[in-house]
């Protein structure tokens, strides 16, 4: 079985779940910087089959066309934090401007994410599902929010939190995604939070 899969091949199992070059171009708002020679999408065809319907295969990008690296800091320089002035954005919050994770660039290659959480993965632990799930790095989250919704109109994880590998400098759990409140109190917005693990300073008073 082989571990690759030619381009042409890729793009017809993956249909609509494709963002490819030509779908990058068509993203004015981002102005990525597309290499002359695409990486090696590095999945076997039996793999991608099984992956077609729940799953994009996304090539990530590591520069803007100015050079400078794709980070979850420059996407939301770049997106901006008002709904009210343009979407997609970010939702308005500025705890992580001084973690780590948020400048970890997107690197030059090919990426599957799923497109929905797993239902029988709500309200559960992280620690507990990190045993049976591979969680994805914040910044492929962010770079494949953002290239869906502009590339191909499709808004992941609308109403849902996605969990991340990365984690604050406290070691909290990241946690990304629910553009949209359901309820109306908050505004539109990707959002990036963590999850607060229980340590000694945490306690009650009465």
């Amino acid at each position: 079985m082989s571990e690759i899969t030619e381009f042409e091949v890729a793009k017809r199992i993956m249909g609509s779940n494709f963002i490819g070059p030509d779908e990058m171009h068509c993203i004015k708002e981002m102005r990525l910087h597309i290499p002359d020679t695409i990486p090696t999408i590095p999945y076997s065809q039996e793999l991608l089959e099984q992956k077609k319907l729940d799953y994009m295969l996304v090539l990530g990008i590591s520069k803007f066309e100015n050079d400078v690296p794709v980070t979850i800091r420059n996407m939301s320089k770049l997106f901006g934090k008002d709904p009210e002035i343009k979407e997609p954005c970010f939702y308005n919050q500025d705890w992580y401007d001084q973690e780590d994770f948020i400048d970890v660039p997107m690197k030059d290659e090919w990426f599957l994410i799923r497109k929905d959480v797993y239902e029988d993965s709500r309200a559960i632990q992280p620690v507990d599902l990190m045993k049976s799930y591979s969680f994805p790095s914040a910044i492929k989250c962010c770079y494949a929010f953002f290239t869906a919704w502009l590339g191909l109109g499709d808004k992941l994880w609308y109403h849902d939190f996605v969990w991340c590998i990365d984690t604050d400098h406290n070691g909290d759990r990241i946690y990304v995604g629910k553009y949209h409140d359901v309820d109306g109190v908050n505004k539109n917005g990707f959002s990036i939070h963590r999850h607060l693990a229980l340590r000694p300073c945490y306690g009650c008073i009465d």
